[in-house]
């Protein structure tokens, strides 16, 4: 199991370079900064890879949910 400091770490990490993709519109920055993170730390590059990809497959199960509720709202009654 990872030490917490490295798991508060890497969220800390993704939220800020999810915060710069949609400002910039660099929709793969993440990896970059992984192959970065990784010349340094393979386990901080892993926490930080997954911190990234459970925030965007949440992001993508909110937009699923959002396009089905409108969908249904749009069907006439």
């Amino acid at each position: 199991m990872a030490d917490q400091t490295l798991i508060d770490l890497a969220n800390q990490l993704a939220e800020e370079c999810l915060a710069v993709q949609r400002e910039t519109g660099q929709e793969r920055l993440f990896m970059e900064v992984a192959a970065v993170l990784g010349a340094s730390s393979q386990t901080m590059e892993e926490a930080f890879v997954t911190a990234i990809r459970t925030r965007m497959a949440a992001q993508q199960g909110r937009d699923f949910l959002r396009k089905t509720l409108d969908a249904h709202r749009a069907r006439p009654s």
